[in-house]
This record gives structure tokens, C-alpha cells and sequence, in this order.
């Protein structure tokens, strides 16, 4: 009934009678029931929501009664676990320390997915704190949900931080999770898993009700098996909301800027022919990349040429050089942490909850660290704890330098240069093994400048290395993400290049021959 299903085909089925979201939403819970901790064991999930077999009742009777609230009436979803939920789930951000915050309130993101009829089905497994906890972490590992594991080859990482939601999809948990993402939280997962993932522009979604890093760069975004199930998830997600600071339309210069404010429809730009014509930059800059990753770009290449693109091969992006030298990308990230933090669990917990503020956190950690810091610790969360780390001039300059070096004289520059419609990379290279001793192996992505920028990421499956995904990711302009998804359905419909996971056994070797697939 659901492993490998669209969200149009559930729909579908729903329509036709063929089966009750009730039993949708019990084939999903009883999916994760015998995966996720029994047979391939893949820790994707934290919590399951008691709710939802209640509401998936309620939305039964709305379609007895004729009334549909649309494409997502009854189709099941997952929430990573730093996106508040007001359904007595808990939302922890896959930390012990926040084990019992119940928030008070949806964010605003889950309300959204509420009203369209989606079924909330539970919180997805995480790197704990988004991975911003410390600099020698494994993907995919938190405190509550233990470690995630890659559904195509078990000992291997899923990537993070977004990692439960990826590896949830991929094993057809249910059609979608939304995941966050900071800098390649959505992307590196989505491509090492298989899976499209859509990182919008910050302002695009709103951020209320998710537990922050840095207002600059967190935003959220829908995880699926394909484009057109993220487009209408987009379309659920996209509103504004006046409590995000980047969606007030004040003219704040730190949010990317838009003009006037209309709704979108991401699935009427849906075109298998969308790349014809299409200029295309490649970006080849990214260091780090293995050789395999780089074969699977190639052929993707390919087929974008076969499908009548023009690459402009190749592009650079040389004015990000200086934001990747030093620490201060992590300058930025950690300038509003701990007051961001204090100001979620003021407005989302219960003021008797004792874990109030960063400092709090920190300490808990200390105390408990025989299960909160088996493996690594938390050296990026106590730095976070430096009240002196930047002065606001200091860091309104940073902010302001930075995001001029990844839009106007970045992506911008390059997109206007060479009059591109997009520029494509790899996602990642193919998973390394899963290393809880030294931390992850990092072997390249592209998501740096978008992150800095706020700009907007699709990401889609590219092909398999070794057995192993490797993603494709388009980058685009400010609120681009229209033009991004035209051109990553076209490239899906070409290439054809998801294959389902294969839960292949742990071991020295990956799970099928090197060649390119």
C-alpha cells in the first residue's frame, strides 16, 4: 500500500475508496513498528504521534461527508524533532535535555499541514541540535533516537542533519518528512538518501515554532521520492507569517528581499521539458568530492545535454573563496544561539520546565554525559556560551560582508554573467561508514554558498555509485524555487535515476560493484 507510493497515487486511492486513511496511517505506523527498531533497525524515528489513528478518523469523515481539504487530505507526515508540535509529542531537538517539553503551541509550519488535512504521524530521528553541538559529530546520532542508519547500506551514514526525515522517506515510512536545514541539512541527506529535498530561500516559510541556530540561515523544507510530491508540499508550506523576522517585509537587508507577495503554484510548473533550452551553469569548484561522485555528475551532465540544456561548463563562484577560510561561517551561526534558544523554550514550553537557556543545556550535557556524550561532546554549543564572541556592529558587518561575498558578487554575479537559468553540483559523494569514534568523514557538497546567501537549494537524485545515491543539486537566485523545480522535474523525468533503497548488510565493502548506476 505505501512503500514506494506518490502522494497523487495515495490520493487516488483515497478518492476511489480503496482504502480509509485510517488504514493508510496504520500501514505507516506499522511499517515503522517492524523497521525501525526491529529488521534492518534504521533508527529514523524518535516518537510516533498517539494522535494520529484520532485524526486520521476525523479526516475519514470529512471525505464521507464529500469535503476534501485538498492534494495532502490523509496523506501521512513526518516532522523532524526540532519542529514543535502541539500534540503531546515532544519536541527536543533529539536531546535528553529537552526529554518532557511539551510545546504549547504548533509551530506554524505544523498548523499549515493541519488545515491541508495532512496526518502529523511523528517526530523523525535528527543529529542532535540540527549538529550544532559539536565540530567531531556522527549524523545522525542524538541523545533520544540513538543513530540513524542509511537505508542502502546499514553501516553507513545517512548524512545529517536532516537524517531521520531522509532515512524515513527513503524506507517509505510515509511520503514525506520536512526536514530544517542550516547548511546542507536538507541537501546532503536527500542526496546520500535518495531522495528530493527543496531548501527554500529564507522568508519563504516560516521558521516560528522550529528550535533555531541562526534567523540568517534555518528555514524548512518538504523530503520526498520525487518532485512533484515536494511541490505540493511547498504549496501547503508557503505563507507568511508575521512572527518570522524574515517574512515581515520590512526591508531588513540580512533576509533575502522579494517584491510584491503573490501565492505560487510549484506543481503548475511542473515540465518534463523544462530543461530545453535551459542554461545551465556547472559548478566544479567544490573541493573534496571523490571520484565517484564526480562519475555520477558526469552522466547527469549528460543527460541535461541530451535533454536540450546549454551548460556553461565551466562556472565559479570565487568570491566564496574568502567565507570558507577560518571559523567565521561558525561566528555567524553561534552570534544569536543562546538568546534564540532561550526565546523558543519561553514561547513554546512550560514555564515550570527547568531547562530555560543554552547554559542550562551545556550543564545537563556535563551531568549526564554518560548518555548524552558517549562519543563526542559539545564543544560548538559552549562556545555559544561566550557572551563576547561578537559585538552586534561587529556582527551586523560579518553578516552583511558574507552575504555580499554568496549573493551580489556570488551567485548573483554568476547567474547575470552567463545569463544562467540555474547552476548545478553534486549533493555529496556516496556515504562513508557511520565513524561514532572520529566523527563524520567529510567528502564534499555544495550548499555553502546558498546557506550564506539564504538562497534557494532543490536537490534530486543524480544515480547510484557502489549501490550508493548521489544527488544532483540545482542552485538558484532569491525566491527562484519555481524555476529550480521546473528544471529538477525535467532532469527527474530524463534520467529516471531514484532507485529504492536495498538495506544492504553492514560491511567492508559497499553493497554492490563500483560502476555507475
Amino acid at each position: 500500500m505505501i512503500e514506494e507510493v506518490s502522494i497523487g497515487d495515495l490520493r487516488a486511492s483515497l478518492d476511489r475508496g480503496e482504502f480509509t486513511v485510517r488504514e493508510l496511517v496504520q500501514a505507516c505506523l506499522d511499517r515503522i513498528a517492524s523497521m525501525d527498531h526491529e529488521g534492518p533497525a534504521l533508527h529514523a524515528v524518535i516518537e510516533t504521534n498517539a494522535e494520529a489513528l484520532a485524526i486520521a478518523d476525523e479526516l475519514d469523515r470529512e471525505l464521507h461527508d464529500g469535503r476534501s481539504r485538498g492534494l495532502l487530505h490523509g496523506i501521512p507526515v513526518l516532522f523532524k524533532d526540532n519542529i514543535a508540535t502541539a500534540d503531546g509529542m515532544q519536541n527536543t531537538a533529539g536531546s535528553l535535555a529537552l526529554e518532557g517539553a511539551l510545546p504549547r503551541k504548533d509551530a506554524f509550519i505544523s498548523g499549515r499541514l493541519r488545515e491541508a488535512g495532512a496526518v502529523i504521524l511523528g517526530k523523525a530521528n535528527l543529529s542532535e541540535w540540527a549538529n550544532i553541538r559539536c565540530s567531531r559529530s556522527s549524523s545522525g546520532w542524538s541523545g533520544r533516537g540513538g543513530q540513524a542508519r542509511n537505508p542502502y547500506q546499514l553501516d553507513r551514514t545517512p548524512s545529517g542533519s536532516s537524517s531521520g526525515s531522509a532515512v524515513a522517506v527513503a524506507a517509505s515510512y510515509a511520503p514525506v518528512a520536512i526536514g530544517t536545514e542550516t547548511n546542507g541539512s536538507i541537501c546532503s541527506p536527500a542526496g546520500t538518501c535518495g531522495l528530493v529535498g527543496i531548501k527554500p530561500t529564507v522568508g519563504l516559510i516560516s521558521r516560528s515554532g522550529v528550535i533555531p541556530i541562526s534567523s540568517l540561515q534555518d528555514t524548512t523544507g518538504p523530503m520526498t521520492r520525487n518532485v512533484a510530491d515536494a511541490a505540493m508540499v511547498l504549496n501547503a508550506l508557503a505563507a507568511d507569517d508575521s512572527d518570522d523576522p524574515a517574512q515581515r517585509g520590512d526591508g531588513n537587508p540580512l533576509f533575502p528581499q522579494r517584491g510584491e507577495r503573490h501565492p505560487v503554484d510549484y506543481t503548475a510548473v511542473l515540465d518534463p521539458d523544462g530543461l530545453r533550452n535551459a542554461r545551465i551553469g556547472v559548478w566544479r569548484q567544490p573541493l573534496s568530492h571523490s571520484p565517484a561522485a564526480q562519475a555520477v555528475f558526469e552522466r547527469a551532465l549528460e543527460t541535461m545535454r541530451d535533454a536540450g540544456a546549454i551548460l556553461i561548463d565551466p562556472v565559479e563562484l570565487p568570491a566564496m573563496n574568502e567565507n570558507a577560510r577560518g571559523n567565521r561561517l561558525v561566528d555567524l551561526l553561534l552570534w544569536r544561539l543562546g538568546p534564540d534558544i532561550a526565546a523558543y523554550l519561553n514561547d513554546y514550553t512550560d514555564p515550570g520546565f527547568p531547562v530555560r537557556n543554552l547554559a542550562d543545556i551545556v550543564a545537563f550535557n556535563r551531568e549526564h554525559k554518560d548518555c548524552e556524550m558517549p562519543w563526542f561532546g559539545q564543544d560548538i554549543l559552549e562556545l555559544g556560551l561566550d557572551d563576547n564572541l561578537l559585538e552586534e556592529s561587529v556582527y551586523e558587518a560579518l553578516a552583511t560582508k558574507m552575504q555580499r561575498l554568496a549573493r551580489e558578487d556570488g551567485i548573483d554575479a554568476v547567474l547575470r554573467e552567463h545569463e544562467l537559468d540555474a547552476i548545478v553540483a553534486p549533493a555529496n559523494s556516496p556515504a562513508t561508514p557511520i565513524d561514532l569514534v572520529n566523527g563524520d568523514h567529510h567528502v564534499g557538497g555544495s550548499s555553502t554558498p546558498s546557506a550564506v546567501a539564504g538562497y534557494p537549494i532543490v536537490t534530486v537524485p543524480a544515480g547510484l555509485y557502489a549501490g550508493l545515491p548521489v544527488g544532483l543539486n540545482f542552485l538558484g537566485g532569491a525566491f527562484s524555487e519555481a524555476s529550480l523545480i521546473r528544471l529538477a522535474y525535467s532532469y527527474e523525468q530524463a534520467s529516471q535515476a531514484r532507485r529504492p533503497p536495498t538495506y544492504a548488510a553492514a560491511g567492508v565493502f559497499p553493497p554492490s560493484p563500483a560502476t555507475v548506476a
